[in-house]
């Protein structure tokens, strides 16, 4: 055997090795998180090194139902929780893209007064951290009387990510050809027709991405929440919800289910757009 076929061969397997390696330092504050959400405190404080559920315990879901019931029947109330958080991050989720595909759209192609100074500005909003526009955010909310709402975290965090989905998406749109959207100006599209049958498919990767970056924001922020909402538990958020579970009379394991409850949606988004993404690289094209 040469060296070179030695180190070959030793490199394969050192890189097997730290693969394996790796994914197991990763995953398993995720499993050991998921299993202890099944599991009853009680059996866990009588024998803690005994940490992986059973079937029985797995499918009888009562640390679950637990934080989903009703407040009133002596639950958590995640039910509520999960619905604003959905109402939330979807709407903030379709205004972002909205407004930003056309502002990334506008600075990537179109020529106008005070576009280089609109680009810089979009980076410049993040020097700024979340504390110091917070309170003013405060004031101004309660002011014009939407502060106690979850209107006021749907503008909060399409403010916050605005910027950055335009930065992603303008990178974006500079990278297609204009030729593509010459050709369907020719064809008789109208700048519209543009942006939605040649420019959107084309750049759906980049939007998969941004929505999902968005999506995480809204879903899981927990300042903005716990300023404008907390008042009302009624519009409390997950994020908000999981916080509560984090006390010495609430059980661990009642936090753990907590945790997962929270974290399956975006897991979940992640995969669907992973596969979205390989997808959308090979949408559109010339046409022939």
């Amino acid at each position: 055997m040469t060296r070179s076929e030695f180190e070959e061969k030793l490199f394969g397997v050192l890189k097997w090795i730290s693969i394996v390696f790796f994914t197991i330092i990763s995953l398993f504050p995720l499993v050991y998180m998921l299993a202890l959400s099944f599991k009853p405190i009680a059996e866990l404080l009588t024998n803690p090194a005994q940490w992986w559920p059973s079937l029985e315990q797995v499918f009888s879901f009562e640390t679950y139902k637990a934080v989903l019931r009703p407040v009133g029947e002596g639950g958590f109330g995640f039910t509520v929780f999960i619905k604003n958080s959905a109402i939330v991050a979807t709407v903030t989720v379709i205004t972002t893209l909205a407004v930003g595909i056309l502002a990334a759209y506008a600075v990537a192609r179109l020529n106008f007064f005070g576009k280089k100074t609109i680009s810089v500005a979009i980076i410049l909003v993040y020097l700024f951290p979340v504390v110091v526009v917070s309170i003013p955010l405060f004031v101004m909310f309660s002011r014009i009387g939407i502060r106690s709402s979850l209107y006021a975290l749907m503008i909060v965090y399409l403010a916050s990510t605005l910027p950055v989905a335009m930065y992603m998406l303008r990178g974006y749109f500079q990278s297609i050809p204009a030729s593509l959207e010459e050709a369907g100006q020719v064809d008789g599209l109208s700048r519209m027709g543009v942006i939605r049958k040649i420019t959107i498919p084309l750049a759906m990767p980049a939007i998969a991405a941004v929505g999902l970056y968005v999506f995480m924001i809204a879903w899981n922020e927990f300042l903005y929440a716990l300023l404008f909402v907390l008042e009302n538990r009624d519009l409390w958020t997950l994020s908000l919800g999981v916080a509560q579970l984090d006390n010495q009379e609430v059980p661990k394991t009642m936090l753990m289910a907590g945790s997962v409850i929270i974290s399956l949606p975006v897991i979940f988004l992640f995969f669907v757009a992973e596969k979205f993404l390989t997808e959308g690289l090979t949408a559109g094209g010339v046409k022939g």
